[in-house]
């Protein structure tokens, strides 16, 4: 019986999530003039000097004023147009892109997430090795030619953001939190003096699976396909791929997964979305928040004040001192497009240029991933993780290379339901295995 309505609760949050996915986002960014829709009209707008403008479609919300600052600065200077449309939230931003193709209204730019979008659009992107960035750096995206197709734009990493000045005052050393009983004996500890500290929980988490499925089925997720291992090493998104888990290393994971949620924010753990979650760390509510280096540039919205930096998601009982850093994602040149050249001038500007180097190191707040770039990054939670990277003591996003869509569609609602405590350890680890090992069969 108990089986029965677990496999109930999950096609019927399945069900949920994929009619939620297409959802409008909720970010604060979103009531600046963005929206899901392009801003052009079906005949493309034009500027004053190069023919009709360049659209891109951009997955990262929080960086989408950044982008028209700097978009704006470009026409300025060259007189063409690029019209930035964000995509971001709970948005299925594939989905949104398949609708596109289908409509005939591609964007000249698109966003794409690593190995598994790649296979859908593959067939879309320009070559775009002979371009003056793509010798200046190791992030591009190549093709199994070894042609670059993916235009990188930072490298953003994450495990899970503590604010300094409360990790202080509990007389926890953030540099300790490398293993499962470190994470345990300080989640213990803050817990116990939350009146004290003026927290309403230790960590702020989000794990409803409409919105939230990319933070706990992607990034979350991500620290068991990687953490310890070296970069090169893709032992279990190998298993991951043909249908396995780790029965040993997942129970450990779950284990590090339930404290997490048990310290959590009740609320905004099972209901909470994006926004929800960032403002009640950033408010100075929880010592801990699940998200990375890319909050940087919403900081100041929230006026944060307090020190703040980035530890390694811990899961296992030996040490894992590194944190995840990898690319985001990747921009790829829309093959069919009328305005190839055009796209191919703008990313060379962004990526080699002062102004384009400013526009993606201090204004968005990121790491650039060019070895020429000689902006430094000034933001806390950049300057932490950039740390990370010079010390080496990084893994890499082997999640991006996961089926497309498994997290949407599949995995996201495990984590609920082990968030609402419908799950418990053992169900987690075998609803979690045999979802993987469904998905990877279709």
């Amino acid at each position: 019986m108990k089986k029965r309505l677990l496999a109930v609760l999950l096609a019927c949050m399945l069900a949920a999530v994929s009619l939620t996915g297409c959802a409008g986002n909720n970010t604060k960014n979103n009531t600046n003039g963005n929206n899901n829709t392009p801003t052009t009209d079906d005949k493309g707008s034009t500027s004053k000097g190069n023919g009709k403008a360049i659209r891109l479609v951009n997955g990262k919300i929080e960086i989408d004023n950044q982008l028209k600052s700097f978009a704006a600065a470009y026409k300025e200077k060259t007189g063409q147009e690029v019209i930035i449309e964000s995509l971001g939230g709970g948005v299925d931003i594939n989905g949104t892109l398949k609708g596109y193709l289908a409509a005939g209204n591609m964007p000249d730019i698109f966003v794409f997430g690593g190995e598994g979008d790649y296979q859908t659009w593959k067939s879309y992107m320009t070559d775009l090795s002979g371009e003056s960035w793509a010798s200046q750096t190791d992030f591009g995206f190549k093709d199994a030619d070894g042609k670059t197709v993916g235009f990188p734009y930072a490298v953003e990493g994450y495990g899970i953001t503590y604010n300094a000045d409360v990790l202080k005052k509990a007389g926890v050393d953030p540099k300790s939190l490398v293993n499962y009983d470190a994470y345990k004996a300080a989640f213990e500890k803050i817990d116990s003096m939350k009146d004290e500290l003026g927290l309403t929980a230790v960590c702020s988490v989000a794990a409803e699976a409409g919105q939230m499925y990319w933070s706990t089925g992607n990034h979350i997720f991500g620290y068991y396909l990687s953490a310890g291992l070296k970069r090169d090493d893709t032992t279990y998104i190998d298993m991951l791929k043909e249908g396995k888990v780790d029965d040993q290393r997942l129970g450990q994971f779950a284990d590090f997964t339930k404290m997490l949620f048990s310290y959590s924010d009740p609320t905004v753990l099972i209901s909470g979305t994006y926004d929800d979650q960032l403002a009640l760390w950033a408010q100075g509510k929880t010592a801990f928040v699940t998200q990375g280096n890319w909050i940087d540039p919403s900081l100041p919205d929230y006026n944060v004040k307090f020190d703040c930096g980035i530890a390694p998601l811990a899961f296992l009982k030996e040490d894992t001192a590194g944190v995840l850093a990898d690319c985001p994602s990747w921009w790829s040149v829309y093959n069919e497009g009328k305005n190839i050249d055009a796209c191919k001038a703008f990313l060379n500007d962004l990526a080699t240029s002062a102004e384009g180097q400013k526009a993606l190191v201090k204004d968005c707040g990121m790491i650039s991933p060019y070895k020429t770039c000689t902006e430094v990054p000034e933001t806390p939670l950049a300057v932490s993780l950039k740390s990370y990277i010079d010390a080496g003591n990084t893994y890499s996003w082997q999640w991006t290379k996961m089926p497309e869509g498994i997290a949407q569609n599949a995995t996201g609602a495990v984590f609920e339901l082990y968030a609402k405590g419908d799950l418990g350890k053992d169900e987690f680890v075998k609803m979690l295995s045999s979802t993987i090992a469904d998905y990877v069969k279709k």
